[in-house]
């Protein structure tokens, strides 16, 4: 893990344990969320939920009006739900994927159970979460990012797709 990757995620720690979570308005929301996506929303943990409307705040920020991309950005992580993680699990991953890339890879494969569950989560929750933002009537589109968000992208963006889900890594990365 490069310096910058690791600095950032001392940062979600200390964020995670110290800074208490920032209450998401419903009135927010419903202009990119259906009702069904906005109870799907309301399952994360509160520190996914602020995690999800700071990256959702910093695309706006940025000008990007795209409802498909604002929804991703709300979505994106909702995977996690099927198997919430502790912050202790998070140090594990992010300490696992440090020291043990290939490793914690290979240890995402299979069913979230034991000491592997943090692994598997981190390796499934983008395919989970498409699968469930789905289930809750996203676009095509709003489906593929959430699904990628995790995968690394071209240094060119060529498609619109690659495009937006540039936005959502970079507000990601950064929040």
């Amino acid at each position: 893990m490069k310096f910058p990757r690791f600095a950032y995620r001392s940062r979600q720690f200390w964020h995670a344990l110290l800074k208490p979570e920032v209450h998401v308005p419903a009135e927010a929301l419903r202009l990119y969320l259906s009702p069904a996506q906005l109870i799907l929303f309301r399952q994360l943990q509160p520190s996914e939920q602020t995690h999800a409307y700071r990256v959702f705040n910093q695309i706006k920020a940025s000008g990007n009006t795209n409802a498909d991309l604002l929804a991703a950005a709300l979505l994106h992580d909702i995977g996690k739900i099927h198997v919430p993680l502790s912050i202790f699990d998070r140090v594990v991953i992010v300490m696992g994927k440090h020291l043990f890339p290939k490793a914690a890879r290979r240890w995402g494969e299979g069913s979230p159970r034991g000491w592997r569950r943090p692994f598997v989560v981190a390796e499934k929750h983008a395919t989970w979460g498409a699968d469930l933002a789905e289930k809750a009537g996203v676009s095509d589109l709003t489906a593929e990012l959430i699904r990628s968000h995790h995968e690394a992208g071209s240094l060119k963006p060529a498609s619109a797709l690659e495009r937006l889900l540039g936005e959502l890594q970079t507000a990601d990365g950064g929040n």
